[in-house]
This record gives structure tokens, sequence and C-alpha cells, in this order.
């Protein structure tokens, strides 16, 4: 299946322009981080899941909010602390007396999970199993509480947050659990000038008015949309390649590579690398993802995917620099 009858061509006319016009929007709202924007609006066609890591300040929590009003998506925010319960996130059954029989029933109420943009704020901060609750509602897209399934509603796309400096008290992550999320974000400083122009909107009486660009219905248009875009197979020979060069131990493997590499990425990333260069390459209103496409998704898919080695650590080479190394080979 390609992209090849006239409604197809014409919803990657229309995207391309939303995605101008999306860009813009939280533009009013959000100085800088167009690229942070482009990767988010990537992961969302693709179906995946972001972890954003960021100092605090940076304006994540705005950015995702802002991101959810442009695309007219309910969101909603969690803070995850050590005491968080699963019940917290998923929702609890609460027991009531139906007053016209006397009897007691259970009712479920609906945890925040049920809505389209969760904001998973400081997701180390809480214990394995409230993490656990959170992420098999990333996998399966839905939530069983009382011995019934909920489906949650599409499109439904989680963006944690990590703060990089304060690791005490925190449950880190394992990486089986990293590997379901799409890409892996950091979020810099912003430039003099953007820090500049954000010191004057800030602190202004001014409130910019966000509106919406695209709906839910249309979003999950889009990212089957994505699917059909085509790849050529040298596309696929350097994605799967790429992603097969992390890993240390097989043959024609960098010796940096099983210098400074514990673990590489797995099947997974080669999938995330096509998917990601698919819907970038549609963002920008081509049919055809290309090489350029793959290197754009590089970084992200991969950075959290590769386990570095003592050596590594020691020479202070991180998966970012493996990852740009493997790229200019």
């Amino acid at each position: 299946m390609s992209i090849e009858n006239m409604d197809d061509l014409q919803a990657v006319e229309k995207l391309r322009d939303a995605h101008e016009k999306i860009s813009g929007e939280i533009g009013k709202v959000v100085v800088g981080q167009k690229e942070i924007v482009d990767q988010l609006l990537i992961a969302l066609l693709c179906g995946g899941h972001v972890l954003l890591v960021g100092v605090p300040g940076l304006a994540k929590t705005l950015l995702i909010s802002t991101l959810a009003r442009a695309l007219d998506l309910s969101f909603s925010r969690i803070q995850f602390t050590p005491d968080l319960m699963p019940s917290d996130i998923t929702g609890t059954e609460v027991l009531e007396e139906d007053h016209t029989t006397g009897h007691k029933v259970f009712r479920f109420v609906k945890g925040p999970i049920f809505a389209n943009i969760i904001l998973a704020d400081e997701i180390n901060r809480t214990p394995p199993k409230t993490q656990a609750a959170l992420l098999q509602a990333m996998q399966e897209h839905e939530v069983t509480a009382g011995g019934e399934t909920f489906r949650l509603g599409e499109p439904f796309f989680v963006l944690s947050t990590q703060n990089p400096i304060e690791q005490e008290g925190t449950y880190p992550l394992p990486e089986a659990q990293l590997d379901r999320f799409i890409f892996n974000l950091w979020i810099d400083y912003p430039s003099e000038s953007e820090e500049k122009e954000i010191v004057k909107n800030t602190t202004s009486a001014y409130s910019a008015e966000v509106s919406p660009v695209l709906n839910a219905a249309q979003i999950v248009e889009l990212q089957q949309l994505i699917r059909k875009v085509p790849v050529a197979d040298h596309v696929i020979d350097y994605a799967v390649g790429l992603a097969r060069k992390t890993r240390p131990a097989g043959d024609g493997i960098p010796s940096f590579v099983t210098e400074l590499v514990s673990w590489g990425a797995g099947p997974r990333a080669s999938q995330f690398l096509i998917l990601g260069a698919k819907a970038r390459a549609v963002l920008e209103g081509r049919y055809a993802a290309s090489i350029e496409d793959v290197n754009f998704v590089a970084v992200p898919v991969l950075r959290h995917r590769i386990v570095t080695s003592f050596s590594a650590e020691a020479e202070g080479t991180t998966a970012v620099d493996i990852i740009h190394r493997l790229m200019e080979s």
C-alpha cells in the first residue's frame, strides 16, 4: 500500500500546510524549540510516545499543553510522586447506592489517563509498580479495572518528563521500559535572543490565544496515512544498518562501538527510524522518505537504546557522540 490516490496526495499537502500553522500557533506562546515541536509532531503521527528530558523552567509543560490546544485534543497532567498509586492514574471503583432499588453497586471513575495527550511529569519519581500502570496503558491503549477493560481514546500520546539533575530519591526506568518510547528528546537552554524574547512575553499583560488547527479524527487519519508512505530499499538498508551497528557483537561492527558500547539498539529502533522518517517526509510535503529523514530522527530514536560501557564513561563519550560517529561513517 502506498500514497497514490488523489485523496492521499491531497492529505499530504494539507498536512504540510497544517504543520506550518501548528508551528505558528505554538510560536505565539513558546519561543524557539522548533526542532522539538517537529519531533513531537513526528512522534504523534507515528503513534508513539516521548520521553522529554530537561532542567526545570524550560517550558516543557507549557509546550505540551499548547500543542494539545493547537491540535484540539484533551490534555491531562499527572505529577508523579513517591506515594502515587496505580489507581491514581487509571481510575478507581467507588461504591454507590442506587436510590431506586437501594442496592449498592460499584462504579468505575476514570482517572487522568483518559485523555488524548498525557503529561507524565517526572515519571522517575514514582515506584516501578505505578510506572508499570502507565506503561501498560501506553502499550495496550486500554485500562483494566474490576475485570472490565476500558479503551482509551485515540489518538493517545504520552509525554513523560525527567529532570537530568536531581537523581536522589528516583526510580530510573529500566532499559526494557525505555524502549517503549519512540523518542528521547532533550530540551536545551534557549539562546540569549530567545531568552530576552521569553522575558518580554512572560512579564507583560499580553496573553496569546491559540487556535486549533487539527482535531482528533484528522490526526487518526494522518497516522494511517503515514503507514502508506513508500520507502526505498536503500533507505531501509541504511536504517537497519545504522541500528545494527550500535550492537557491539556482530560482523563488520566498527571498533569504537565494540569498545564504547555494552548494549545496542534492538529491532524496534529500526522500525521507529523508518516510521519517523516517513512522518518527517509527509510533514514537509514529500511523498517518500529519504536517508536525510532517517538521520533527522536517528539521535532521538537511538539515544536511550544504547548503553555505553565503562570505557565510554571514563572518556566522557555519550550515546549521542557514538550515533554521530556512526552516521558520519
